[in-house]
């Protein structure tokens, strides 16, 4: 199995953290990462996403990002934007892709908590590419 990543740079003292989570995971399990595609921020993840469903040798993709709440509701935005878009492409493209952006209304302490659930996302890609394999 072969799948992808795409990490967004912003806030990349946690982002960071949470790849090396995700690629710990995947190679616990034994899955190879085809490909990484760094990304400005939360709000460019579809488009990298798009790009790597594209890939054929690419069985799915996980999505990695920490959308922390600012002084407005901006955060709210930009991650409702982006799951809902990531979700289209998935369904669109029929491949699975793993929702590991978290957000929106966290601290930065909050987010750093949830560092850990990169490899919850790289067990659920694994898994739904697992699912789909037998249908």
């Amino acid at each position: 199995m072969k799948i992808g990543i795409v990490v967004s740079e912003y806030n990349w003292d946690i982002t960071t953290m949470m790849l090396s989570r995700a690629e710990e995971q995947a190679k616990f399990l034994g899955v190879e990462i085809a490909k990484t595609l760094m990304v400005p921020g939360t709000f460019d993840i579809p488009l990298g996403v798009k790009k790597l469903v594209e890939n054929k040798e690419i069985d799915g993709v996980v999505a990695l990002g920490a959308v922390i709440k600012g002084e407005t509701d901006h955060d709210e935005v930009i991650m409702q934007n982006a799951a809902r878009k990531i979700e289209d492409i998935m369904v669109e493209h029929g491949k699975p892709v793993a929702l590991g952006i978290s957000g929106p209304g966290e601290t930065r302490i909050q987010a750093m908590a949830r560092i850990e659930k990169a490899r919850d996302a790289v067990d659920s890609v694994v898994k739904m590419v697992k699912a789909l394999k037998g249908i």
